[in-house]
C-alpha cells in the first residue's frame, strides 16, 4: 500500500497492511532538520522529510485556521494588520473597521526565527468583550463567498499536487466550537458564561457553529482529506464531562457531522487530560482522536482508551516527544515505539504518532529508531 491508501484504509475502519506511522511534523521541527532554509513549510517540507524519513504523512498545514473573515477586507468590512518582534516577542494586532463599529484584538508569541511560525499566539486583547459587541460582530460577518472558496480549492489543489501519495492533507480548519468562542472572548470569560448569561453563552456557541458548519465543508469539498479540530481547552481538567455534555457536545457534534456529511474525516485535537470525557467523546464521534497523552501531560492510557474508544474512534499517539525521544537512547525509543504499537494495532482504527509535534534538539537516529520500529511492529 502506499502511505495515502493505508492512512484513508485506516480512518475508514478497515486493517491496511500496517499501522500507519504518522509524526506530527511542523515548523519547529522543520526548522531544526533543515537549519539551511529561511522558510519551512508544513506541507512542501514535510514531505521531503516523509520521503527522506520514510514515513505516512498527515500534512497539518495551518493556511485556512483563520476563517475567511480574518484573512481579506470586502465591502463594509476592512481589516488592518500590523506586526512587530522586539527583545525576543513577536506581537500582531488586527482591526476590524466596519461603518458601524471597530473590533481590535492584540497577541504575543515568543519569537525564535522560522521554526517560531509553529507557534501559538496567546491573546493580549480579546476581540469581543460584552453582548452588544458580540451581537454585533454576528451580525455584521460576511459569509464566505466565491473568492474565498475559489482560494481554498486553489490552495488545496497545489497541496495535493506536492503531498501526491506519500500521505493526506489534514489542514487545521476553522474549529472546534469551544476553542474558537474563548479566542473570541477569552477562555476564562468563556468557563464562566453559561452560568452567568446562559442565553448569550448559547448565543455564541450557536453562531459560531453556524459558520463552521458552513466553512469547514468547503474544505473537504476543495479536496481535503480531514480537517483538524482543536478542542483542548473543553479538556478532562477544565471543564469535565458534565459541563461538556450540556455545554459543548451539542455544538462540536453539529460541526464535526457537517465535516462528516461533506466526506472529510475530523481529527479533533486534546493533546492532554481527556480520560474523563471517553463517553462524551464517544457520542461526539470524531474520526481521530489524538494524541492519547500518558502522565504527566495528560491522564490517558492507550491501552485503556483503545478499549474505551476504538471500536469507533481511530485513536493517534502516544510516544513522548517532549522527555523521552530526545533523552532516550535509540535502543530504548525503539522498544517503546513497538510496546505502544502492540497496544494501539488489534483491530485496526490506530495510527502510531508522537503526543504532539516532534520538537527541536530530538536527535535524528531516536526519530530514525521510533519510525522503523512502529513500521516493522505495525504489519499484520
Amino acid at each position: 500500500m502506499t502511505s495515502r491508501e493505508r492512512l484513508l484504509t485506516t480512518l475508514r475502519g478497515g486493517i491496511a497492511d500496517r499501522v500507519p506511522v504518522a509524526p506530527f511534523v511542523q515548523e519547529e521541527y522543520l526548522a531544526f532538520y533543515y537549519p539551511q532554509k529561511a522558510k519551512v513549510d508544513r506541507v512542501i517540507d514535510a514531505v521531503e522529510l516523509a520521503h527522506e524519513l520514510d514515513f505516512d504523512l498527515m500534512a497539518k498545514h495551518r493556511a485556512f485556521e483563520m476563517p475567511h473573515w480574518f484573512r481579506r477586507s470586502r465591502p463594509g468590512w476592512e481589516l488592518r494588520h500590523s506586526r512587530a518582534t522586539s527583545d525576543g516577542i513577536e506581537r500582531r494586532r488586527l482591526e476590524i473597521v466596519t461603518p458601524q463599529r471597530v473590533f481590535e484584538k492584540e497577541e504575543a508569541r515568543p519569537y525564535t526565527g522560522a521554526g517560531s511560525a509553529g507557534a501559538t499566539f496567546a491573546q493580549t486583547k480579546h476581540l469581543l468583550n460584552g453582548r452588544e459587541e458580540i451581537e454585533s460582530f454576528f451580525e455584521l460577518l460576511p459569509p464566505l463567498d466565491d473568492e474565498d472558496r475559489r482560494e481554498i480549492r486553489e490552495t488545496v489543489a497545489t497541496w495535493k499536487k506536492i503531498i501526491g501519495d506519500r500521505g493526506v492533507l489534514a489542514p487545521w480548519g476553522f474549529a472546534g466550537v469551544f476553542n474558537f468562542a474563548a479566542e473570541l472572548i477569552g477562555m476564562d470569560n468563556l468557563y464562566v458564561a453559561p452560568y452567568e448569561d446562559e442565553e448569550q453563552y448559547r448565543f455564541l456557541m450557536e453562531r459560531v457553529t453556524e459558520a463552521m458548519c458552513a466553512y469547514n465543508p468547503a474544505l473537504v469539498e476543495a479536496g481535503c482529506d480531514c480537517v483538524g479540530v482543536q478542542g483542548h481547552m473543553a479538556g478532562g481538567t477544565t471543564t469535565g464531562p458534565e459541563f461538556f455534555q450540556q455545554f459543548v457536545l451539542p455544538y462540536e457534534k453539529r460541526m464535526l457531522d457537517a465535516i462528516h456529511a461533506a466526506g472529510g474525516f475530523s481529527v479533533y485535537h486534546n493533546c492532554g487530560f481527556a480520560r474523563k470525557l471517553y463517553a462524551n467523546y464517544r457520542a461526539v464521534g470524531m474520526t481521530v482522536w489524538e494524541t492519547v497523552s500518558e502522565p504527566p501531560r495528560g491522564d490517558n492510557r492507550l491501552a485503556e482508551a483503545k478499549a474505551e474508544l476504538g471500536d469507533k474512534i481511530c485513536l493517534l499517539g502516544n510516544l513522548d516527544q517532549v522527555d523521552f525521544l530526545k533523552r532516550a537512547t535509540p535502543q530504548e525509543v525503539a522498544a517503546r515505539a513497538r510496546e505502544i504499537v502492540a497496544t494501539g494495532k488489534p483491530g485496526g482504527r490506530y495510527i502510531f504518532s508522537t503526543s504532539d509535534f516532534l520538537e527541536k534538539n530530538t536527535p535524528r537516529e531516536n526519530v530514525v529508531a521510533m519510525l522503523e520500529a512502529a513500521k516493522e511492529a505495525g504489519r499484520y
